[in-house]
């Protein structure tokens, strides 16, 4: 399982689509990935589908999943994370194992509050592209987490993707709003240039491959060169031209300020977030 030890028992606890990107990328990368893989998943039909999909183990409840790893990934919607870690504190507190909280907006502090106990938290903010080893992940680790623990969830998420740690917790609200949210961004856009090609009379087929394929030279072409983001934007652009006009369009547009705006809306909702469930 890329770099983790073969004996580093990884539970789920949610199967929803943060659970499915890591888990997915995980056996990706790594077939025997899914023995050492457990989840509780309280929908029967969602948690046989995931064991169908990927061959992992389904634990009763959460105790028991919890009792068997040394790690947990806890990925629940916001709103029910109090009401499923109070039960769990005396299992938490028996194994201590490493968290690792895939959940939007709740602070180490609040888990801890909720266990009654220091433990040791790695929160996260991974995105969808994960699920074919394209995420890009924010990771935040709390003053309990040792450097063995720091390495197992590195591992962990280089399976799936860039990591990138940040020292202050208040970053992953901002690493949500950008990494996190992101994938939605790019492909509103690319669904967006989509329809305007189909609309000019382009093939549905044609005009999604171009497009899509465009995003992706676009972004690999940005990654790959020293060159700065602004003159690869000038190289593409030949005065009175044809993206001349179209970055003139964006700009009286304020595209920028759009994007900076949709950007901040989400940073302060997964701040909002922390302050009415924490």
């Amino acid at each position: 399982m890329s770099n983790l030890s073969s004996k580093t028992k990884i539970g789920f606890i949610g199967g929803g689509n943060m659970a499915n990107s890591l888990i997915g990328g995980l056996v990706a990368k790594n077939n025997e990935a899914a023995k050492h893989l457990y989840l509780f998943e309280p929908s029967q039909e969602k948690a046989t589908e995931l064991k169908n999909r990927y061959g992992l183990n389904l634990a009763l409840n959460n105790e028991e999943l919890i009792s068997n790893c040394d790690v947990v990934v806890i990925a629940v919607k916001p709103q029910a994370l109090k009401n499923i870690l109070i039960p769990l504190r005396s299992v938490f507190s028996e194994k201590q194992p490493l968290i690792i909280s895939v959940v939007a907006g709740i602070r180490a502090t609040s888990i801890e509050q909720w266990l009654e106990q220091d433990v040791a938290l790695i929160r996260v903010m991974p995105n969808t592209p994960a699920l074919i080893g394209k995420g890009a992940s924010g990771l935040f680790a709390n003053k309990n987490v040792n450097s063995d623990q720091k390495t197992v969830a590195q591992s962990m998420l280089d399976a799936v993707g860039l990591v990138e740690w940040v020292e202050n917790e208040d970053d992953i609200d901002s690493i949500t709003a950008l990494s996190g949210s992101g994938p939605a961004y790019f492909m509103l856009f690319i669904q967006g240039l989509i329809e305007a090609s189909v609309k000019a009379g382009i093939a549905p087929e044609t005009a999604k491959n171009l497009a899509v394929q465009t995003a992706i030279g676009s972004a690999e072409l940005v990654l790959s060169s020293d060159i700065p983001l602004q003159k690869l934007i000038e190289n593409v652009t030949s005065p009175n031209g044809t993206t001349e006009q179209a970055l003139i369009s964006f700009s009286n547009s304020n595209l920028k300020g759009i994007i900076e705006e949709a950007f901040n809306s989400a940073r302060k909702r997964s701040t909002e977030l922390a302050d009415e469930l924490g």
